[in-house]
């Protein structure tokens, strides 16, 4: 499940009060063209852009160029996932839904036996204290455990979409305004029955060996412009939980399908840039747009 929501857990993980891990030295980076997939939904006076982002990157990829570029410097606003609030807001909202109520056993000992030494391990591997993570929802510890690597790896998300595409836009003085507030995806989390809140992290326990392999080739799709093969990396395993999997992205997409065929209705052109999982499989945006009548072109380089 690690893989399935690396890029969602990201938007929210990197503002966090979290315990600091220590960072791998980033080395210069060669320079590697990218084409991600880009969609469009258009009508007679109304355009919008679907890009899938992958919150965090390694830096060297050149992605923001030819129709990507073109399509966001046609748009007069840019629509996020999420526009973070500030620092201290943020772990504000965090305190209030990520840490578990007084009393609650330590988290350790709330997964089932045989996980709780690979918990241990996988926090004691990323320098923390193997309690540091104890009085945490299940949740908010996957979160931890699924983004500290990728930040050893060398992934930043200074290099990430959301990052170039809101300095681009600041620059360009266009709105940026998100799809969800942070209260909202924070409660989709800790909205997750306790026993998918347990599988998700037990997941996430399990892949943090693989994880990687598993960047590598979701970036190279990514970057390939390869959608479906992404969907095959990313969603594959949200067999494995029904309930996360309808409410971190299957509801989450008929909403914002919703969003795009209301915003339709009114003249102009925006650029809606979300975590690439969404944009992909049978679950994805434009597939519920589809559902919604309206059809979401691809947009070839």
């Amino acid at each position: 499940m690690l893989r399935s929501f690396a890029s969602t857990l990201t938007a929210i993980a990197l503002t966090l009060s979290l315990p600091a891990c220590a960072q791998t030295p980033k080395a210069a980076a060669a320079t590697q063209d990218a084409d991600p997939a880009l969609w469009v939904v258009k009508d007679k006076d109304t355009t919008i852009y679907l890009f899938g982002t992958i919150h965090v990157l390694k830096p060297g990829l050149t992605w923001f160029d030819e129709a990507v570029k073109t399509a966001f410097d046609r748009s007069q606003e840019l629509k996020l996932e999420l526009v973070m609030p500030d620092p201290a807001a943020m772990a504000s909202l965090v305190q209030a839904t990520g840490t578990a109520a007084p009393g609650t056993p330590p988290l350790g000992e709330r997964l089932p036996a045989g996980k709780q030494a690979a918990f241990r391990r996988a926090v004691t591997d990323l320098g923390l204290p193997a309690d540091a993570l104890d009085r945490y929802k299940p949740w908010l510890a996957a979160t931890q455990l699924s983004i500290a690597p990728l930040s050893k790896l060398g992934y930043d998300s200074a290099n990430g979409p959301e990052t170039v595409l809101t300095e681009a836009a600041k620059a360009a003085h266009k709105p940026v305004t998100g799809l969800e507030t942070a209260e909202q995806q924070l409660g989709y989390f800790s909205g997750l029955s306790d026993k998918a809140q347990i599988q998700f992290l037990e997941s996430t326990v399990d892949e943090l060996p693989t994880v990687a392999d598993q960047m590598t080739r979701m970036v190279d799709d990514w970057a390939g412009g390869k959608p479906e093969a992404l969907a095959t990396e990313m969603n594959d395993s949200l067999k494995d939980s029904p309930e996360v999997a309808k409410v971190l992205l299957v509801d989450r997409n008929k909403r914002w399908a919703q969003w795009i065929k209301d915003r339709m209705a009114k003249p102009g052109t925006v650029f809606v840039a979300v975590g690439a999982g969404h944009l992909a499989g049978p679950d994805s945006v434009q597939a519920q747009l589809a559902r919604l009548g309206v059809k979401a072109r691809r947009v070839r380089y």
